[in-house]
């Protein structure tokens, strides 16, 4: 089975930092095309970033310029460093691993005005 394990949420003041991690553990030999999502409450799921196999990325458009998303394919992780954060920004954060569309649990992000 392959397990995804999101940490780094919390609570942080508008124009803090945070950095999430994504941990992917299982029957895989490496991870390939990953993507970081969020959804608030009564919201739809949208794609924050995502990164390719061979390192591309794209962002969605509300977070391009604040987010950076990067890998460490040694130790089967992906990271989302977020940055100049706004209110607008609290949701729960997944992570997808799009061969077998697997999720995380999620991990809450708020972000106080």
């Amino acid at each position: 089975q392959v397990q995804l394990v999101e940490s780094g949420g919390g609570l942080v003041q508008a124009g803090g930092s945070l950095t999430l991690s994504c941990a992917v553990s299982g029957s895989i030999f490496s991870i390939s095309a990953l993507g970081w999502y969020r959804q608030a409450p009564g919201k739809q799921r949208e794609l924050v970033a995502g990164i390719t196999s061979l390192g591309s990325t794209n962002y969605g458009d509300f977070v391009k310029g604040r987010f950076t998303i990067f890998r460490d394919n040694a130790n089967k992780t992906v990271y989302l460093q977020m940055n100049s954060l706004k209110p607008e920004d609290t949701a729960v954060y997944y992570c997808n691993l799009r061969v077998g569309n697997y999720w995380g649990q999620g991990t809450q992000v708020t972000v106080s005005s």
